[in-house]
């Protein structure tokens, strides 16, 4: 079942700057997001680096898979996707307020999947020079490792874990 990606842009165009030896940064910092404090604070600190650095910056949401939703009785499945599509609101409203005030280039993509391999596609597709996560407080992740860990191990971009 192939999931529509919403995909929106905010802010001024980026442009493209000459290479100057010794300064030149990320290009496209892209951030994950799952609405947890951790996920807002790694947020804050990818659009704070993205602005300094002049930047592009990537807010990709992503939620759990709908085939988690068709094991769950009707009334809540419904309100598991109210809740998920009230936060994606919420924070793409956050997304046009920041590029406004930051004058910062951001676009913000609405996945549904599994965090790592949507972030692993997200990066890919929009080129991303650095990936910025929130720490994962669950014990849980200490057996199977947690999203920082899986996408340091791809080896294909720089990871930032923001506690």
């Amino acid at each position: 079942m192939s999931i529509p990606v919403e995909r929106e842009q905010y802010g001024p165009q980026a442009r493209s700057l000459e290479f100057e030896r010794g300064t030149d940064g990320p290009r496209v910092v892209l951030v994950g997001v799952d609405g947890s404090r951790t996920s807002l604070r790694a947020a804050s600190y990818a659009a704070g680096l993205a602005r300094r650095q002049h930047a592009g910056l990537v807010v990709v949401f992503v939620s759990a898979p709908a085939g988690y939703a068709s094991l769950m009785p009707a009334v809540v499945a419904g309100a598991v996707q109210q809740t998920h599509d009230e936060l994606a609101a919420d924070l793409r409203q956050e997304c046009r307020r920041g590029a406004e005030e930051l004058g910062l280039p951001v676009t913000f993509l609405c996945r549904r999947g599994d965090a790592y391999t949507e972030l692993r596609a997200a990066a890919d597709e929009s080129r991303a020079d650095l990936v910025v996560v929130g720490s994962s407080a669950q014990a849980g992740h200490r057996l199977v490792g947690s999203v920082a860990t899986r996408l340091v191990r791809t080896g294909r971009w720089p990871v930032l874990v923001v506690p």
